[in-house]
């Protein structure tokens, strides 16, 4: 699943192409993923002729936001993307809506599992699951501080405390790996059993992290890469090959269907969970 590092690059990169246009048409091959919360208009025709003023991201979500308060959000779940194609462009399968704009240029939604979602929306508050988000893992307003504070509350592993989005926004299993493989903390860790030092620590490792693997995926998207190839992954995916810290095997305990990657040397903790 595409977490804050490759929907921040994508808005980065569609932003400069696409403010300013105004939308052509809009294609809808497959109406599964596209959900219109405008029950009064055809998604067609609420969309056709509004300029693009600004695309950026909220947590995980790809918000284009159009003249007279109207909203795309999309949520890419497991396989969504959006795509460059020409307008015109024949659908393939799994294509489920094409947009296209006044500039000639062109976005088709592909999802293997059609598992993701766009919202048609006057309103953000409408959007399933975007009101509830807490603050976003980058925001400048989220200072150690407030980051610590929003930790007090929560004595569960620190591992599910990180994905959960009430608490902080954007990260998901693959960055929380990352994240807490440079914090050196054990994913299993009790929040509430964290020193201020570590805490601190994991406040820190979450901006580097986050803030790298921006800078990488802005550059892979660019290059061609899909939405949801990473590359140079630490430790999330690597189970099995050798830390690029100390060398030690990574490990891999799946919970729920869930897998987490570390390190025991770098990372070391109790293997029950409890």
């Amino acid at each position: 699943m595409p977490e804050l590092p490759e929907v921040e690059a994508l808005a980065r990169l569609l932003r400069p192409r696409l403010v300013g246009q105004r939308v052509a048409a809009l294609r809808l091959f497959r109406p599964l993923v596209f959900r219109n919360l405008l029950p009064a208009q055809e998604p067609e025709a609420a969309l056709l002729g509004r300029q693009v003023l600004d695309i950026r991201r909220r947590s995980k979500f790809l918000l284009l936001s159009f003249d007279g308060g109207v909203w795309l959000a999309v949520h890419f779940m497991l396989a969504g993307n959006l795509e460059p194609c020409a307008p015109d462009v024949r659908p393939r399968t799994r294509d489920y809506y094409l947009l296209a704009f006044s500039d000639g240029s062109a976005l088709r939604y592909h999802d293997l599992k059609g598992m993701g979602k766009t919202y048609l929306t006057d309103d953000l508050g409408r959007v399933p699951g975007l009101a509830d988000l807490g603050p976003d893992a980058l925001d400048p307003e989220l200072t150690l501080a407030a980051f610590l504070e929003r930790l007090k509350p929560h004595r569960g592993e620190i591992k599910g405390v990180l994905t959960r989005e009430r608490v902080v926004s954007g990260i998901g299993n693959a960055y929380a790996d990352e994240i807490l493989f440079v914090a050196g903390l054990y994913p299993f860790r009790k929040a509430g059993r964290l020193s201020r030092q570590e805490r601190e620590g994991l406040y820190a490792a979450m901006r580097q992290v986050l803030e790298e693997r921006v800078a990488l995926a802005v550059e892979a998207l660019a290059g061609g890469a899909g939405l949801h190839q990473r590359e140079g992954m630490l430790v999330h995916g690597r189970a099995g090959e050798p830390c690029p810290r100390c060398g030690a095997p990574i490990s891999e305990i799946n919970v729920a269907r869930r897998p987490t990657h570390f390190c025991r040397h770098c990372q070391p903790g109790l293997l029950i969970r409890n």
